[in-house]
């Protein structure tokens, strides 16, 4: 296959979208040892995944569950490591806006809405 397409790939992906998140998986595979499926050549890896795409050589089911999964990890912090959040208790500008944005919920919460003030007044 000289040259790779977006048409090439429309039987194995339903958009242009899903094939550069698939392509983008298939590069993180090959990137870390998998061995490619089509013939390499002289090609970058993004062009060796995109063929591997066009020619339906490689389980388009995993490579989708591999994507989804590589999103779900979520990193954890270690005792040696610190956290990248702020203390609020650190800066006195994030503590005056944590106040301000609390005292507007707790108003909001105190405060009836029009449609009770109406009923109320109709009442009397």
């Amino acid at each position: 296959m000289a040259r790779t397409t977006n048409s090439d790939t429309l039987p194995y992906v339903e958009s242009r979208y899903e094939l550069g998140m698939l392509a983008t998986q298939r590069v993180r595979d090959l990137n870390g040892g998998a061995e490619p499926v089509v013939d390499k050549k002289n090609d970058k890896l993004t062009v060796v995944a995109l063929r591997e795409i066009a020619t339906g050589k490689v389980d388009m089911d995993n490579l989708r569950h591999e994507f989804v999964q590589s999103y779900k990890e979520t990193p954890t912090i270690t005792d040696d490591e610190e956290s990248l959040e702020i203390a609020t208790s650190e800066d006195p500008k994030l503590r005056e806006i944590d106040a301000e944005l609390e005292n507007a919920l707790i108003g909001d919460a105190v405060e009836p809405s029009e449609s009770e003030e109406i009923a109320d007044l109709s009442a009397e």
